[in-house]
């Protein structure tokens, strides 16, 4: 079967021409894909999250909330000084 390639704004003029009810089963079909692909970055950065904790001696499972998210703002701003 050949594939035929449309831009965003070809897709939306095509789902715009659809009947209420068929627009709303579209969208409901992608918000579907995306809850999925969602969850799966969230397992990913989770891995990602536990194997540095291992290198730095730390066990995710046990860490409190808050003790987590520090270990995130740690992450994403250790490329400068703390409290900067």
């Amino acid at each position: 079967m050949p594939t035929l390639e449309l831009t965003d704004e070809q897709v939306l003029q095509l789902v715009r021409q659809l009947p209420p009810e068929r627009q709303r089963v579209a969208l409901l079909a992608l918000a579907a894909g995306a809850t999925q692909q969602r969850e799966q970055r969230m397992k990913y950065a989770e891995e990602q999250l536990r194997r540095v904790c291992v290198e730095r001696g730390l066990d995710w499972d046990k860490m409190s909330e808050a003790d987590r998210d520090a270990l995130v703002d740690d992450l994403v701003h250790e490329d400068r000084p703390c409290g900067q």
